[in-house]
């Protein structure tokens, strides 16, 4: 009888815990969507509704005027679509390939002064980026890539080279060495190891590098300010800033949160893909180094 009491207790103790861990992730993601939630509706609101006080949460009329406008009144905005995806892109397949090349030679190869590399480019990541802009911006000048592309990706890279190579220093770590030797036995250089063998093994930090990268590349705003000067060469971010301002200094709060909601759709778009292998190359990172 008492051990029937002690179980129907403890059941009752595992159910109570069990909805207060339910109980406290819906409250979580309703903290976290809410934001998101009001910044959609925003931008389905009439333009005299945004100016309401107080506020009124919930549209009286859905209306897409404002991605209309966005899209069909500004001619520059597809050519900045157009750029930010070009920029975003490059930098995932510069940062993947190198930073998989670096953190393969730092996880398997012995050399002089490994450990002591492998610090310094940790270090890099305490340094702020903008103080080192200015050089930054007069190296690129010098060499003909202001206004270009391909500068704007050459910085993005730079800034996103060492995290990228601390996670997949990791990831090639959590894999046994055993399978490279046996590789090896079959008559596979490093470098086939590393292009046939390793890829499936290593996806998950892959897949983190490319969201971390992806969504920084795409968000970006500073760097691409400072490096693209021509108006015809301006990124998401910047035209996004120069749409919403309207006449005489005002703000166009409806084009505003229209902007907002595309400039997050492929960000979300990527993370909801590629969430489970991005959580396991993130636990898998956390758990060697």
């Amino acid at each position: 009888m008492n051990t029937e009491v002690i179980l129907h207790t403890q059941r009752k103790k595992n159910r109570l815990l069990e909805i207060l861990f339910y109980a406290v992730n819906a409250g979580m993601v309703i903290v976290f969507l809410y934001p998101l939630l009001c910044v959609l509706l925003a931008s389905m609101k009439p333009a005299a509704e945004l100016v309401l006080m107080p506020p009124r949460w919930w549209p009286s009329v859905f209306t897409l005027d404002n991605f209309s406008k966005l899209l069909l009144s500004n001619n520059n905005m597809s050519r900045a679509i157009m750029l930010s995806g070009i920029v975003s892109f490059l930098t995932v397949i510069g940062t993947v390939l190198l930073s998989t090349l670096a953190g393969y030679g730092f996880s398997r190869f012995h050399f002089r002064g490994k450990n002591v590399f492998f610090v310094l480019i940790l270090l890099t990541m305490m340094i702020p980026s903008q103080p080192i802009l200015t050089p930054l911006f007069i190296i690129i000048t010098k060499l003909g890539l202001q206004n270009n592309i391909l500068g704007l990706v050459l910085v993005y890279i730079t800034f996103q080279l060492p995290f990228s190579i601390f996670m997949m220093r990791n990831t090639f770590d959590s894999i046994p060495k055993e399978i490279d030797e046996a590789a090896q036995l079959d008559g596979c250089s490093p470098v086939k190891i590393l292009f046939r063998v390793m890829p499936r093994m290593v996806s998950p930090g892959i897949v983190t590098v490319v969201v971390t990268t992806f969504i920084a590349a795409w968000n970006e705003f500073l760097v691409a300010l400072i490096f693209m000067t021509d108006s015809d060469n301006y990124t998401m971010p910047i035209l996004l800033l120069m749409t919403s301002a309207g006449k005489y200094g005002s703000v166009d709060w409806g084009l505003l949160q229209a902007c907002t909601v595309f400039a997050m759709l492929p960000c979300i778009i990527i993370f909801l893909f590629l969430q489970k292998h991005y959580v396991s190359g993130l636990t898998s990172g956390a758990t060697k180094g």
